[in-house]
This record gives structure tokens, sequence and C-alpha cells, in this order.
């Protein structure tokens, strides 16, 4: 049981090292098990594959761990700055779904409809030059790490989780937020490894499939932007009717 003490303000709280633990673990499992399907790593990682074509394996792998290491802070600010940001800006959660939902669907609506690459990559092989890192540098933060990795939906998500756990204390809240940080570790560890083997995975699978599984992550990723959209809409239309 947590027994408040008074010492100033803010109220602070004595925790036992049973409970810390629980605080812990309970809201490690809840963020993980909330990021988990919102930044989707194996479904990141084949849009990450399609724009990074012929890339040699070397710049696939420093891509990769430098996309994790940037989620991982981009993670860390939204989740220590976020609401106050938005609040300094004077940007509501519903405005940021609507806009952040654009964006993705835009995304998605892009990817469906670009060309089809599974050509016979043979023939202009030589005649092309291998992608170098220096080429990528540029799209390591956009569209890499946002919007493809961490999307609005991981933003609103991890701003949600962020309030919910800082009503309680001092010291339960720097637990409970210490416990959504390790979640975003784990999640982005899992981007790292999705990434680096995303070739691996659609070596095993005929072109004309891995375009197929493409066309549907990128339909898929056209509708969680609509529906972002439409979610910020109905908060912002139960405002307007009240």
């Amino acid at each position: 049981m947590t027994h408040p003490v008074r010492i100033g303000s803010p109220r602070c709280y004595a925790v036992g090292p049973m409970e810390s633990v629980g605080i812990l673990i309970k809201f490690f499992a809840l963020a993980f098990g909330a990021l988990l399907p919102v930044i989707n790593p194996l479904g990141s990682a084949l849009l990450f594959l399609s724009l990074i074509d012929d890339a040699p394996a070397t710049v696939v792998r420093t891509l990769s761990r430098k996309i994790a290491i940037n989620t991982v802070f981009f993670l860390l600010v939204i989740q220590l700055v976020g609401t106050a940001m938005l609040a300094f800006f004077g940007i509501s959660l519903p405005v940021m779904q609507v806009a952040g939902g654009l964006v993705l669907a835009a995304m998605g609506w892009k990817l469906l409809n670009q060309e089809d690459s599974a050509r016979p990559r043979n023939i202009d092989q030589a005649h092309k030059p291998s992608a170098d890192l220096g080429q990528f540098t540029s799209k390591l933060f956009y569209p890499f790490t946002f919007p493809i990795t961490a999307g609005p939906g991981t933003i609103v998500v991890l701003l949600t989780l962020s309030a919910h756990a800082s009503a309680r204390g001092l010291l339960p809240d720097a637990l409970s937020h210490l416990g959504i940080f390790m979640a975003v570790i784990a999640v982005c560890v899992l981007v790292y490894i999705s990434y680096i083997y995303a070739r691996e995975i659609t070596s095993r699978v005929a072109p004309q499939t891995a375009q197929g599984i493409l066309r549907v992550i990128a339909f898929v990723l056209l509708c969680i932007g609509v529906q972002i959209t439409w979610n910020g809409l109905q908060a912002m239309l139960k405002t307007v009717l009240r």
C-alpha cells in the first residue's frame, strides 16, 4: 500500500520494494502492449525496405541502428515534454490526431500507388552505382524515424500513457515513466532486428508476393491514417456540439 508522506510540495509517497517492482512491471507491460501494434516493427521494416531500394547490407545495418536510436530519443522527448509542448503551442490532441493522420494517410496513398519495383534488376545493375549511407542521411528522421517507425498514432499513445503515469506522486510517477521508457527501448530493439532482417525475410518470398504484401501494408497504413484523422474529428465535433 502506498502511504503519503508530506514533504513540502509536490506530494511524495513512500513505496515499498515490492510495490516499486509492481509499478515498473505494470507500466512496462501496459506500454509495450500499447506501442507494439502501433509501431508494428515488421510492417514498418517492409515500408523501410521499399524506400532504400538496393542499399548494401552494411548501409542497411547502419541505418537500422541509427533509426532505432533516433526512435528511442524521439519517443523519450515526446514522453517527457510532449504534453507541455502541445500546451505551449496551443495544440490539442484532436488537432494533432487530424494532422498526423493526414500525413500518415498521404504516405500510405503514395506507397499504394507507386510503380511496381519488382522488375529484373540485373539488366541495369552494372550501370547503377550502389546506394551509400550519405544519400539516406537526410532521411534518418523524416521519413524513416517519423512517421514510418513512430507515426502520429505512436505519439498519441505515448502522450496518453504519460498522462496516465503522472497522477500518483513523485516516486510512483518516476517508476511509471521508467517502465514506459523500458518498453520504448524493448520495442526499438525489435525495430532494429526487424529492419536488419527485412531483406532476408522478403528474399524468401516471390517478388510478386512481396509487392502484394507491401500493397496490403500500404493500404493498412492509409486506413490507420484515416482512422486517426476520424478519431480527431470526432473529438473536435463533440467539443463543438456541447
